[in-house]
Formats: structure tokens, C-alpha cells, sequence
């Protein structure tokens, strides 16, 4: 298989006012990983899932870990544990890289 290389992500992110729309960079049964991009307004529902990583590459909005929420950046990476609850809230258009494994 040959190396997936992508020069700048802004041209591979979709943004829709109906809801995410993420692309697949790689999905196995091992591990899975998109690119997000989130209109103004759009949220993610809070959802259980496996353990993750979250790197936000533009925007400004709240993640949503258990009960917590908490501020992102651009530039901000956050590591969410196995079983946490987890969602998003917009207040810019947001975009962002998730990377989890592939048990779920």
C-alpha cells in the first residue's frame, strides 16, 4: 500500500450545515482516522466511544469529555480515554483530526 500523502488538508475537509461529514484517511480494524470539518452551529451529540485523539486544526469551540467542557483551539490536541463520553460544540467553523482505534 502506498503512503497516503496530502499537502494541505483544507482542500480535503467538507464542511455542510446538514452535519459532519467526515473523510476517511484510513479505517482498519485496527485504527480509524478522519478529517472533520464543522459549520457554525453544528454539533457532534455526546457519545460513548473507544479511546481517541483529537487534534484541532482550525476554529474555536467546546469538547465535551464526560461532563466536562472544555475550550478548543486551533493547535489544541486532546487524548480521551476508552468508554469517555465525548462531543463537540461549535463557535467558529471548526475543524479537527480524530484518530481512534478501531474496536468501535
Amino acid at each position: 500500500m502506498n503512503p497516503m500523502i496530502i499537502p494541505d488538508w483544507r482542500e480535503r475537509v467538507v464542511f455542510s450545515s446538514e452535519g459532519p461529514q467526515p473523510q476517511v484517511l484510513i479505517a482498519t480494524d485496527k485504527l480509524k482516522s478522519v478529517l472533520v470539518g464543522l459549520e457554525v452551529g453544528v454539533q457532534i451529540p455526546v457519545h460513548p466511544g473507544p479511546a481517541a485523539v483529537y487534534h484541532f486544526l482550525e476554529g474555536e469551540g467546546q469538547m465535551i469529555v464526560d461532563e466536562e467542557h472544555i475550550p478548543v483551539q486551533a493547535g489544541m490536541t486532546i487524548v480521551v480515554p476508552d468508554g469517555a463520553r465525548r462531543g463537540m460544540e461549535t463557535e467558529t467553523r471548526l475543524s479537527f483530526l480524530g484518530t481512534h482505534s478501531g474496536e468501535h
